[in-house]
């Protein structure tokens, strides 16, 4: 497919996106939204790739959120279906793809860039990256998934202090309070997402699947719950091709050979 806004590669056994407006800093418009969903889909039905790696054109920003631009707009033809349909969609692309998603923070995640960055599934970060969730400063909330996700990640008074004074936070606040997996210089912030994402491929991809829902849908139940969904999730992947083949390659002291079934 052709993007505009977005730029979608295949390299082995990684997909990338890359959210092409650095003239506006990355800013999340309904193009880009678009595009970034019909990327992960493609991304989604595509047998070999493995893993997506996100980051942002340009090195001054991963995304500086919602583009308040058409946004006001938006406003002033009183289009609020529009309205709402915005700030909801910026939530499903990246929190419903169901392989591993990792952000690589090239400058600032700002709002509903930060907001994107949390529904992904590892996030690394360059020295020079900053985060914040700035919508009260603009008259409005955290819309897309910031009230919700922040305090799951970093606890409620962190994500209060972060979401009530909008003030950003540097890369190495962010890996303290647990919002980043780690820091890297900024020369070598998609090596450093590269490397995770080889060692998440060689894995079992029916395995490494299923992991990752048990995880996200385990956080919204109890433990109980939770324990039970990982028990009929482990049968399921337990009974597919691979779940045969790892046991053997490991008997046979050899590489195991994925199938994805």
């Amino acid at each position: 497919m052709s993007y505009e806004a977005i730029i979608y590669e295949k390299r082995n056994n990684i997909g990338y996106i890359t959210l092409n407006r650095p003239q506006v800093m990355n800013a999340l418009n309904d193009q880009l939204r678009r595009e970034l969903g019909e990327a992960l889909q493609e991304a989604r039905y595509d047998s070999e790739v493995a893993v997506v790696i996100l980051t942002g054109a340009g090195d001054r920003a991963f995304s500086a959120g919602l583009d308040l631009r058409e946004f006001s707009e938006k406003q002033a033809s009183g289009a609020m279906a529009a309205r709402q349909y915005d700030r909801a969609f910026i939530t499903l692309p990246v929190a419903g793809f169901n392989k591993p998603v990792i952000a690589a923070i090239n400058g600032l995640a700002y709002g509903g860039g930060n907001e994107l960055a949390m529904q992904c599934d590892i996030i690394v970060a360059a020295e020079n990256a900053t985060f914040a969730q700035m919508e009260v400063k603009r008259g409005l909330i955290p819309g897309a998934g910031g009230t919700q996700r922040l305090p799951r990640l970093v606890g409620k008074v962190r994500a209060m202090e972060m979401i009530l004074t909008g003030a950003p936070i540097d890369a190495q606040e962010a890996y303290r309070i647990g919002l980043v997996n780690r820091v890297v210089p900024a020369a070598d912030l998609i090596p450093a997402a590269e490397r995770i994402a080889e060692l998440i491929s060689a894995n079992a991809p029916v395995a490494v699947r299923v992991s990752k829902e048990a995880v996200l849908r385990g956080l919204d139940v109890t433990l109980d719950q939770g324990l039970r969904l990982e028990n009929d999730l482990s049968n399921i992947s337990g009974a597919t091709e691979d779940a045969k083949e790892g046991p053997r390659a490991f008997a046979e002291k050899r590489a195991p050979h994925w199938k994805g079934r």
